[in-house]
């Protein structure tokens, strides 16, 4: 995962993961690796951790007991065996670490409080006709300053910082999104990271959102369980992200999964792209064509209103959409997975799911193995989890690919 991290004065830099390493940076290494191998499977003995990572069992020792004194892991309760001492699983605390995350839709944002193990405690929902640099900052000082209040002085020491997520080249969408020109030109210039790093007393990471929210699918959804997976968000647009060998792979600028911007046949025989025919947006077109109201589509994305035959319709659309694009990017990578999740309700997304995985039954698939195609289990705020991770996985966890490479 490509991560910008701030140093203590503010200026971004990258470690060099080819660097020298001293004995302080092998037991920061080891401690992480620890905390991303529980991570990866909920709990782990000491005596496991030991046989998968090759370290020696005192080493082990040492560190899962620095990790729990540091409060970043806690006990379960004794597994008795046949023979020998009873092993203890040790788990993420949940206390130990909180981080912010911020995501930065066409439509709205999102502020949640995420802790150590990826459970949001509080979120802000905010809706917009567009966004605007200094709309964004203004709604997460408001939103921040609520969230610090709500919670404890100790819990205020333990946020690792804020990650945001939000599409890249948001100057470009001046005629979907319908805004002007000039307040979409903003973005151009704007260094979102540091006005807000100017503002809150903690590191800012920025992130793609889409990719993001693979990330969040990586780290707390079906992760574990599929290799290779390609990764759809439907959002306010389409976008998504590659998985590969355990790991996300973000190509090189940063936009792998860019798959709304995948050429498409449109319906006057012309050409266009996938974002004109999956997309939240497509939906609202749809509904102002018919006359009504499409505010509750952003303002409550889990409940929306009684469209009637109208998101059907949508659905249906969608669907066979993503049929044809699960097939054209397995024809380049032969993923195991395809992953559906969106801003919307749950039931929503199965539907969604269900009809690509029925039109993609009905495509020629010839010389192509048909991938499982499941729903994301994030859902709805995978942005805005996956944006909390950034800080997270930056300060307590190595990289993705080390990883995932290095555990079968």
């Amino acid at each position: 995962m490509a991560i910008t991290e701030m140093n203590p004065d503010g200026v971004s830099g990258v470690v060099d993961p080819m660097g020298g390493a001293n004995q302080t940076r092998v037991r920061a290494y080891n401690e992480r690796l620890v905390l991303s191998l529980v991570r990866r499977h909920g709990s782990l003995s000491k005596a496991e951790i030991a046989r998968r990572t090759g370290l020696s069992a005192q080493t082990v020792s040492v560190i899962m007991r620095a990790l729990e004194q540091d409060g970043l892991l806690k006990r379960g309760d004794p597994q008795r065996g046949k023979v020998g001492q009873p092993s203890i699983p040790m788990s993420l605390n949940p206390d130990g670490v909180l981080s912010l995350g911020l995501k930065i839709g066409r439509r709205s944002a999102d502020l949640i409080l995420m802790d150590f193990t990826g459970r949001v405690r509080q979120q802000l929902h905010e809706a917009y006709r567009y966004p605007t640099p200094a709309g964004i900052v203004a709604f997460v000082e408001k939103s921040t300053a609520t969230i610090l209040e709500a919670i404890s002085a100790d819990d205020r020491r333990r946020i690792a910082g804020l990650g945001a997520a939000l599409p890249f080249e948001l100057w470009n969408w001046v005629e979907e999104m319908g805004a002007p020109r000039e307040d979409m030109d903003a973005w151009r210039d704007a260094d979102i990271a540091a006005m807000l790093g100017e503002r809150l007393p903690f590191p800012v990471f920025i992130q793609n959102d889409a990719t993001a929210a693979c990330a969040a699918e990586l780290a707390f959804g079906h992760g574990p369980r599929f290799a290779d997976f390609a990764y759809f968000f439907l959002g306010s647009f389409i976008g998504g992200g590659v998985v590969l060998n355990h790991a996300l792979y973000p190509g090189r600028t940063g936009n792998a999964g860019a798959f709304g911007s995948m050429p498409f046949k449109s319906r006057d025989g012309g050409q266009d792209q996938l974002i004109d025919h999956a997309s939240v947006v497509l939906l609202e077109k749809l509904l102002l064509e018919a006359g009504k109201d499409p505010s509750s589509i952003w303002l409550t994305p889990e409940t929306w209103d009684d469209f009637g035959e109208i998101p059907a319709r949508w659905i249906e659309m969608t669907g066979k959409a993503l049929a044809f694009a699960i097939a054209t990017v397995c024809s380049v990578i032969d993923f195991e997975a395809v992953i559906i999740d969106g801003g919307f309700a749950a039931s929503v997304r199965a539907q969604v799911t269900e009809v690509a995985r029925r039109e993609l039954g009905k495509l020629d698939l010839q010389g192509i193995e048909p991938p499982i195609v499941e729903e994301g289990l994030v859902g709805s705020a995978a942005r805005a989890i996956g944006a909390a991770s950034l800080p997270l996985f930056s300060r307590y966890h190595i990289d993705q690919s080390v990883l995932f490479k290095e555990m079968a």
